[in-house]
């Protein structure tokens, strides 16, 4: 019996990380999807400046520039978040056997 509400449990709390598109909410659950994209990209080109950096293929000017970029680019994300009442968690979605779509820091 507590295997079953174990399980039970897991499957809510997977559930509930889902995606769910419900023709109320669709214009929500549009941006929570492009906004999902947009972060993946952005933690991908992080990445790779950061790769970049740590390879020494960079002059300082170009660290600068990307650094600025990047913190623009969060930035304004936030303000995206805000606007639309999404959380920065609310971005990563369960891919199910494959796990979250974004890494857990």
């Amino acid at each position: 019996m507590a295997r079953r509400r174990c399980v039970a449990r897991s499957v809510l709390v997977r559930e509930h990380e889902r995606l769910r598109l419900d023709r109320d909410t669709v214009e929500q659950d549009f941006a929570t999807l492009v906004l999902t994209v947009v972060e993946l990209l952005r933690q991908l080109v992080e990445r790779q400046a950061v790769r970049r950096v740590d390879e020494g293929d960079l002059t300082d000017e170009q660290v600068e520039r990307i650094g600025l970029t990047l913190m623009a680019l969060d930035d304004r994300m936030g303000e995206l978040l805000e606007h639309f009442q999404i959380r920065r968690e609310d971005l990563n979605i369960d891919l199910g056997p494959l796990g979250p779509l974004l890494p857990r820091d």
